[in-house]
């Protein structure tokens, strides 16, 4: 052991180390518990940042823990591969998008192995490799004879930015979840993985997942979006259109309120009326320019159009108009609804546009019924203006009666709907893996055998930025010859979504060549025991990924109905954002490191300045990525500061949940740590004074009992901080509390240096997880005359005999909570009373004070009542 800390030296060498001796494989093993440690694969998009350092972080603490539980991880890394990104750098740059991927993988392996990742690194696997995908293509072709993907014309969700189909869960408030263009509607030919079906698995197996994040729950909860109600059959007034419109509702009680019926711009009898109403067709026209079925959120952009057409009430049988409403959401129900404006907000705002009747029907306040106009009523109550039957009814009785009645007169039946839809799987890009399918001359649609796959691309073709450089204009290439037959190859590529929902399964073994899924492997790891990602991905990755998992189960690949038992959802990393508007008024986003940041007098940024003195304006702190220039590259943090220093600032600078504000300060504060901690340990080490102490004793004295207990309570802390509660800043915190113990503490005894070197030792083991080149040094050097793998060693146990027992009174001022000090059991009342008055932080609120009264509950609580 070196006398100054050198984290480059150390680092390198032990990462060699554990490449040479592949340290980190994973074997089958069943005479031990197993672990699967994962965290979301990486896109290659050329550098990690350290929103990425974060997450993998969080997975390789959490696996190297549970190896020194004893457990048997498999803890894997790879790349998900495809994506648009890539075909926008090989458009900028004139390369393949196979070439620019590989040269990122590259960096960004060089950047994971210098952070000391324990990694399976013969697992790594690349989902744009033909080996990866031709398997995704086999299991395209099984569900394809299982009736479980379609093809069909559908209005679809169109980023004109990407030239291409999103799902509806790739469209965030109205806009491309990736590049924020606004989305419009399109109607083309996709292909559709049934996720209908398993609907309702997909929602009750939420039901399972203990271990996961309630937010995560509910935001799939809510995305599924089960309603209940009744479907109710709705003449129109009309000679000619003898028809019906089928209305959804799940508060029938409120339909003596419907002063209009409300149908989507994309309803059937909405392009019925358009055909010979102009007004309406113009009005059409321009909705599907401007507005994404998504988007369709803020009160100005609530907009319709009067059919001039009646619909007939199912009970009053009065004419009640019929307006196109950009309220309706055509995916969801029927596409029609009845419109309450009296109890309903979006319904309220549109009415009052339009100048159309309200309704009142539910009670606010019984003195002023006529005043119910003026804002909508929405909670349940008791019902009026409803006609004798209903009148005076509560809102559930009504919404009963009303049920039976339709339902009796063969006007309604009960239906449920779903906010989810089949999910589009098909992009009209390159870089993605090609769809195994051929159509024929007379448009049969004919699945490729599995002896043709994998289909691969082809070379890829730069056409002008104007066109996009799908396959579909890529002739050669999809004309092809089958069986002595021309046919056209599928031009559409998988959502990219695809890969990254079996990535996990391929894994257990990336080098099982006779199918998708090794039987063996995957009943041994399968379920992921801890997966670790953002809850950006709740409604698109992690839906899909459980969607996918339950295909697989049910086509006889996996036996278990949920991929992941628990998961966590890592907060951002947030970093100072910089901008400026350039001549074409298109926002240019500048790192914060070429600029020098200008603040006030408080401190706080006002804008950046560059080299040539133009300013910058700031955007404030923002999430790192790519997008906005806000990354910090780790190469430079880790030579600066090592790899050690930047894992462990990493996890002890904020909750794993919560958003981390990036400060190097912060880092540095880590890194001095580390320094002293080594110093330390090499003074302990080669300070041979302790071992000629003579001062031995039968017992401990009071301050090495007190420093036993320490260490005991900390490893019990620590243990539960990780294992249980994931709170590893705590973890980390408790272990500097204890090491400021230990570093003030004054050897006296040959016992109380033998405590001090538990202590250090054991400290050294519980920061290995998170700073495992470090501990692998100093470990090596505490135990030479007793040499032990570190990465062998078992976690740290306590025992609840050794922990001093600590008896907190708690201090109160007026009720308040102001203190708690320790006291012995049963201390005599006197001398609890002039220690309290001792204490500083009690004093200055009883100062000058008159004490009315004290309330002592013994051993508990003492509370001092203030004139």
């Amino acid at each position: 052991m070196d006398k100054k800390y050198n984290h480059t030296k150390i680092e390198k060498k032990i990462q060699k180390y554990w490449k040479k001796n592949k340290t980190f494989k994973a074997y089958i093993n069943y005479n031990k518990e197993k672990f699967y440690c994962l965290s979301m694969l990486p896109y290659p998009s050329g550098n990690l940042h350290i929103g990425h350092v974060r997450n993998y972080t969080i997975g390789d603490v959490i696996a190297r823990y549970q190896r020194m539980l004893g457990k048997n991880v498999l803890h894997p890394i790879g790349w998900d591969a495809f994506g648009l990104p890539a075909e926008e750098a090989a458009q900028k740059n004139n390369l393949e998008p196979k070439v620019w991927t590989e040269n990122n993988i590259k960096k960004m392996k060089k950047q994971l192995l210098a952070l000391g990742y324990s990694y399976d690194w013969d697992r790594e696997i690349n989902t744009s490799d033909p080996q990866f995908y031709k398997w995704e293509q086999w299991f395209f072709i099984k569900l394809f004879k299982k009736k479980l993907v379609y093809k069909k014309k559908d209005i679809v969700n169109w980023c004109p930015n990407d030239n291409t189909v999103l799902a509806n869960e790739q469209v965030i408030n109205g806009k491309c979840w990736r590049c924020q263009t606004v989305v419009h509607l399109k109607k083309i030919s996709q292909w559709f993985l049934k996720i209908t079906h398993y609907v309702e698995e997909l929602l009750s197996d939420l039901n399972k997942l203990k271990e996961w994040p309630k937010d995560v729950i509910n935001m799939q909860k809510n995305w599924i979006g089960k309603s209940k109600g009744i479907q109710i059959k709705i003449k129109i007034y009309d000679k000619i259109l003898n028809n019906y419109i089928y209305i959804y509702t799940t508060k029938p009680e409120l339909i003596m309120g419907a002063t209009f019926i409300s149908i989507s711009p994309m309803h059937q009898f909405s392009k019925e009326i358009s055909k010979n109403n102009q007004k309406v067709k113009i009005f059409l026209t321009e909705y599907k320019k401007k507005i994404c079925t998504n988007n369709i959120k803020k009160n100005k952009e609530i907009i319709g159009i009067n059919t001039n057409k009646f619909a007939i009430h199912p009970i009053s049988k009065k004419k009640i108009p019929i307006w196109i409403s950009s309220l309706v959401k055509i995916e969801f129900g029927t596409g029609s609804i009845m419109s309450v404006p009296a109890h309903d907000n979006n319904d309220f705002i549109f009415a009052k546009k339009y100048n159309l009747k309200i309704k009142p029907v539910i009670l606010q306040n019984i003195k002023n019924k006529n005043k119910q106009e003026n804002i909508p009523m929405l909670e349940t109550g008791i019902l009026f203006n409803s006609g004798i039957q209903l009148n005076n009814m509560k809102s559930e009785q009504a919404s009963l009666f009303i049920k039976k009645f339709l339902l009796a007169k063969n006007l309604a039946k009960k239906v449920t709907f779903y906010h989810l839809k089949d999910w589009s799987i098909s992009r009209q890009r390159y870089w993605g893996t090609p769809i195994p399918i051929v159509t024929n001359k007379k448009g049969k649609i004919i699945p490729l055998n599995t002896k043709e796959i994998p289909v691969k691309l082809p070379k890829y073709k730069q056409f002008d930025n104007n066109i996009n450089s799908s396959l579909f204009h890529n002739a050669k290439w999809k004309n092809i010859i089958l069986n002595g037959e021309k046919v056209i190859r599928e031009t559409d590529t998988f959502d990219t979504f695809i890969e990254s929902s079996w990535y996990y399964i391929r894994y257990t073994n990336p080098e099982f060549k006779k199918g998708m899924v090794d039987p063996i492997a995957s009943k041994y790891w399968l379920p992921v025991d801890q997966y670790i990602g953002g809850i950006e991905h709740a409604n698109m990755h992690l839906l899909y990924f459980r969607f996918f998992h339950k295909l697989l189960r049910d086509c006889k690949l996996i036996n278990s109905d949920e991929p992941v038992k628990n998961l966590i959802c890592q907060g951002m990393v947030l970093s100072h954002a910089f901008y400026y508007i350039n001549e074409k008024k298109k926002i240019v986003w500048v790192n914060a490191q070429k600029l020098k940041i200008k603040k006030d007098i408080k401190g706080n940024i006002q804008y950046g300045v560059t080299k040539k003195g133009q300013n910058i304006q700031y955007a404030g702190l923002m999430k790192m990525s790519k997008s906005k220039n806000n990354g910090i590259d780790p190469d430079i943090i880790i030579s600066k500061y090592g790899a050690d220093a930047t894992r462990l600032f990493i996890m002890f600078a904020a909750p794993i949940n919560n958003t981390l504000e990036w400060k190097e300060d912060g880092l540095k504060g880590t890194y001095k740590f580390l320094k002293k901690l080594w110093n330390f340990a090499y003074k302990y080490i080669e300070n041979k004074n302790y071992n000629m102490l003579k001062k031995t004793y039968n017992s401990y004295t009071k301050e090495e009992k007190i420093l036993q207990s320490k260490l005991h309570e900390t490893i019990m802390k620590v243990s539960d901080d990780i294992e249980r509660r994931k709170s590893f800043n705590t973890a980390i915190s408790s272990l500097m509390i204890l090491f400021n113990e230990i570093n003030k503490f004054s050897v006296q005894t040959t016992k109380g240096h033998k405590i001090l070197g538990k202590c250090l030792n054991k400290i050294i083991k519980m920061l290995y997880p998170f700073t495992p080149h470090f501990s692998t040094i100093i470990f090596n050097a505490l135990n030479k005359n007793n040499f032990t793998k570190i990465e062998n060693v078992t976690w740290p146990k306590y025992k609840k005999s050794k922990i001093i027992k600590k008896n907190f009174l708690i201090i109160q001022i007026n009720g308040k909570v102001r203190d708690k000090i320790n006291f012995k059991q049963n201390t005599i009342y006197s001398k609890i009373i002039e220690k309290i008055k001792k204490s500083e932080k009690i004093r200055k609120y009883i100062i000058n004070k008159k004490i009315k009264k004290i309330i002592y509950i013994k051993n508990k609580v003492i509370n001092f009542i203030l004139k």
